[in-house]
């Protein structure tokens, strides 16, 4: 019986989410990779960060976005795994919107976080 936990995403852009993690300052590794669990059960991920617990926690492929593969027993962040999941999807969306914008043109002139921990962004484009 597996005591992994798939925590559902909305991550969809592998590269995204690889610059997510490191602008976010985790260290990690670039699967196919093993994702180590509870007795030695292992699971497969695309990304995996490894603990200092011996327990890792990785993104998994599940044919439509990528979940959060991880034994929930022995989360070792600093975050909850809600708190976790909130900072990496603002991170994943922030980064969206950035390639979106420079593909379209768009510059950016102006980020600022907030105190709140929103991002204020300013893009601009010149046309002729």
């Amino acid at each position: 019986m597996s005591h992994f936990s798939n925590i559902k995403t909305r991550i969809r852009n592998l590269d995204v989410l690889k610059t997510t993690l490191t602008n976010l300052g985790l260290d990690w590794k670039e699967g196919p990779a093993t994702v180590r669990g509870y007795h030695g059960l292992t699971a497969k991920a695309a990304v995996v960060i490894e603990q200092g617990n011996d327990y890792d926690l990785g993104f998994s492929w599940n044919g439509q976005e990528y979940e959060l593969v991880t034994d929930l027993q022995y989360w070792q962040q600093p975050l909850s795994v809600e708190g976790f999941l909130q900072k990496i999807t603002q991170g994943y969306a922030l980064e969206t919107v950035l390639n979106e914008s420079a593909k379209q043109g768009f510059a950016v002139t102006e980020q600022q976080k907030n105190e709140d921990g929103s991002v204020r962004l300013v893009v601009q484009r010149w046309s002729a």
